[in-house]
């Protein structure tokens, strides 16, 4: 550390509660005026808690947060607020959005709005969630400059695809003009190009003078970072420069995961399909007004067929999956074919989300925040998400045993909202599996699972496919992530197949 360091920010040996439960003990980091860190570790090590605790969101039972970027902008500048705090100096973007509603009918988004044209035009637009009624424009915020808004501007929040939600999240903290701003994972769920895009954004938003802390994988830290914090367990268990960090070779998973396939066999009825076909498309041509979304695509997927769906953010996956599982009514208009029936001869909705389990990033947003694990794996009965019904005791039974399957037993009880990250995704697993679904959809199902957790899961899925008979489509953006099971591709480009 050179003798003229600035100190930017200090932990001093602080505990932290949230809850009823301590996540940190007595943790100590100290950053200097011009470091830019990021913060890296296995799933449910305390990266994103870290976060919230700097942001003042947790409670610090012990110890000192010293916020000196503070002290130094109230030195340079003249403050008339009497509420003024470091909190206005700070942005912290999350993994989720919390968009809401024009309407005050419903306060947050449900699931199916953003293909409802009625429901997603109750959606803000972009331009007036970062601007407001006062209106305003990129053009005159040159710090927006490399998250490329302007095209983005008439959208609905709701229609935005996974990377376009956080550039204008990102957006949205940038006109705060930020003194730290704090990304929490901004590159999961983005393809390739779009990571680049945006680890480039990164080093320009650092260029610009900001403070950057950012949350993310071992493997994705961008040039402009000059420092790496690593954690384990509430832990800090390294602090390295950038060169010193990516000289540190990665831990290669060795570890054997079990999946008793004796109780799996135990407990699934594994009838043969009755279906000749699960999905069949033939010139499937989607549109919102200029917008063509999905244009003349035909696919056939059969019982039993493992698929991998890939193309890069904005490709019309998501709008190709929300035609499957009844929540887009453009399919009524379509040649589709799902389970034998052409859409719309007669099934209601709910007929078609029987026979569909489904797991996605999103749909963690949608429950309770009071629903146990136990609670949502039962939802899966009844095809709401968000159900807080109890379910019989049977149905009660039958989820415990697919969380003892996936092992996570332990977490029956505890609150959904939260356990790590990691076990929301297989809570989500067994959510879909409870009905034993003729098809399975999981839409980047190891978004937020460190490397051993993906091949955990990974492993499941494979078990879970030699064991059941099981229809499977399989969407993400990296290549390692698609189960060994998977022997079909799909791919989207620009709404065609190719």
């Amino acid at each position: 550390m050179s003798t003229h360091a600035i100190p930017f920010l200090s932990l001093e040996h602080i505990t932290v509660r949230y809850l009823d439960k301590t996540l940190f003990t007595g943790l100590d980091w100290h950053i200097n005026a011009g470091e830019q860190w990021a913060i890296t570790g296995p799933s449910g090590s305390g990266k994103s808690a870290l976060l919230n605790t700097i942001a003042g969101k947790f409670n610090v039972i012990n110890g000192n947060i010293h916020h000196h970027f503070s002290e130094t902008y109230r030195q340079q500048h003249t403050i008339t607020d009497p509420y003024f705090s470091y909190r206005d100096l700070l942005a912290l973007v999350g993994h989720h959005h919390a968009f809401r509603n024009r309407s005050n009918t419903t306060t947050d988004f449900y699931y199916q709005q953003r293909f409802n044209s009625m429901d997603s035009s109750d959606a803000p637009t972009v331009r007036e969630y970062l601007y407001g009624e006062a209106g305003g424009t990129p053009e005159q915020t040159p710090i927006l400059d490399p998250l490329k808004i302007p095209a983005l501007m008439d959208k609905e929040l709701i229609k935005l695809s996974n990377g376009e939600t956080r550039r204008v999240m990102i957006a949205k903290s940038l006109l705060k003009k930020p003194v730290l701003l704090m990304l929490d994972n901004p590159f999961s769920g983005l393809d390739v190009q779009t990571r680049k895009h945006f680890s480039d954004m990164v080093n320009r938003i650092i260029a610009g003078g900001t403070t950057v802390l950012l949350v993310t994988s071992p493997t994705e830290v961008p040039e402009n970072i000059t420092h790496v914090l690593t954690l384990d367990e509430g832990h800090i268990t390294g602090k390295y420069t950038r060169d010193e960090y990516l000289k540190i070779p990665q831990p290669v998973t060795t570890q054997r995961w079990q999946v008793d396939e004796e109780k799996i066999r135990a407990i699934v009825k594994n009838t043969p399909s009755p279906y000749e076909t699960i999905v069949r498309m033939e010139h499937i041509k989607v549109q919102y007004g200029e917008h063509l979304i999905l244009d003349d695509v035909n696919w056939i997927v059969k019982p039993n067929e493992k698929w991998a769906l890939l193309g890069h953010n904005g490709a019309g996956k998501s709008t190709l999956l929300s035609l499957i599982n009844g929540d887009n009514p453009q399919a009524y208009a379509q040649e589709l074919y799902l389970f034998d029936r052409k859409r719309g001869s007669g099934e209601s909705i709910w007929d078609i989300k029987k026979k569909i389990g489904f797991v996605s990033p999103e749909l963690h947003q949608y429950f309770q925040a009071g629903s146990s694990c136990l609670q949502v794996v039962v939802s899966g009965f009844f095809d709401i998400i968000g159900s807080n019904r109890q379910g019989t005791a049977e149905q009660q039974e039958h989820a415990a045993a697919w969380m003892d399957i996936l092992d996570i037993a332990t977490y029956a009880n505890q609150a959904f909202k939260g356990v790590p990250e990691s076990i929301q995704r297989l809570t989500l697993l067994a959510r879909a599996l409870v009905k034993e679904p003729p098809l399975l959809i999981f839409d980047e199902p190891c978004q937020g699972l460190d490397q051993q957790q993906k091949e955990h899961f990974k492993h499941v899925i494979d078990v879970l496919c030699g064991v059941m008979d099981l229809t499977l489509i399989f969407v993400t953006h990296y290549q390692e992530e698609i189960p060994a099971a998977v022997t079909n591709v799909l791919k989207l480009e620009k709404g065609r197949s190719i």
